[in-house]
């Protein structure tokens, strides 16, 4: 199954923990754009033009277009629980509308039987 990973930068770290998990779970994996540097701190969820000028929406669409599924890091973020933010909501309903399946680290009873 190909996997597209989705979620706030703040959970990056997060985001190549689970794509390791995966991967050795024989799952092909994608994950967003310069993940890793979100992790590093080489860039910041702050920068917002950062996301426009990178045109990462329509990048990951594409993404999510090849995919079987996508998986929501849905971790806690500011008090909130379950956070989901509005680029994964963005992408959730893509992967809605392509017929894909849908899943979440928090909330969902297919990734409980992964791990």
């Amino acid at each position: 199954m190909k996997i597209a990973i989705c979620g706030s930068m703040v959970f990056a770290t997060k985001m190549m923990e689970v794509r390791d998990f995966l991967t050795t779970a024989g799952q092909e994996v994608v994950l967003p754009a310069n993940v890793d540097k979100y992790a590093n701190n080489e860039m910041t969820v702050e920068n917002k033009w950062e996301k426009l000028e990178l045109d990462v929406i329509k990048r990951y669409y594409n993404e999510i277009r090849q995919a079987d599924a996508i998986l929501v890091v849905n971790e806690s973020k500011n008090g909130t629980e379950n956070y989901v933010g509005g680029n994964s909501l963005i992408e959730m309903a893509f992967a809605h509308v392509l017929d894909k399946k849908n899943f979440f680290t928090q909330f969902d009873s297919y990734w409980d039987e992964l791990c």
